[in-house]
This record gives C-alpha cells, structure tokens and sequence, in this order.
C-alpha cells in the first residue's frame, strides 16, 4: 500500500517553496518569487495556505523604506515536509 501524500505539500508551487525554505535559514518574498517562476499574487495565496496549515511563519517588516516579507519553515513544516519526502520515495522504491 503506498503512503497517503499530504494534499497541502502535493501542489508544486507550495512544494517549491518548502523545498527553498527547508535547506535556509529564512528566505525574502522576492527571493522565493525569483526561485519558483511564480507570480505575487500566486506566491501570496500560496504563502497563506502555508502558514495557516503552520508550516511556514511570515514575518512583515521593512528593509529602509521598502516592505519586506520574509518567511520561515517551522518545526512542523519541516516534519510535514520529512514525511512528503518520505511517502514519495516509497513510490519510487515500491516494487
């Protein structure tokens, strides 16, 4: 029986960025838009989800003048993440 993928992780927007934020410490908006092709209207929505499922913490503040979003795995977005990664390589490994 294959493992069940989380829903929320299955997307691959959501994915990419999770696969960003696991391997840094924190990662800016615009960073994240560059790395995944992404609109900021897409990213933004998809940021949302992230953190209300508390996989990701957002912080809001301002580099000088400019507004700066800045975002972070947290502990149970990297567990989240670890059993992802876990279920999809027991569909490669499944014989």
């Amino acid at each position: 029986m294959f493992k069940e993928l989380n829903p929320l992780l299955h997307s691959e927007l959501r994915l990419g960025v999770m696969s960003i934020l696991i391997s840094v410490e924190s990662a800016d908006f615009t960073y994240i838009r560059k790395q995944t092709g992404t609109t900021a209207g897409n990213l933004s929505v998809q940021l949302d989800k992230l953190s209300q499922a508390g996989y990701i913490s957002i912080e809001k503040g301002y580099k000088g003048k400019m507004p700066c979003t800045t975002c972070k795995i947290t502990a149970l977005g990297v567990t989240a993440f670890r059993e992802y990664v876990e279920a999809i390589q027991s569909y490669i490994t499944k014989k």
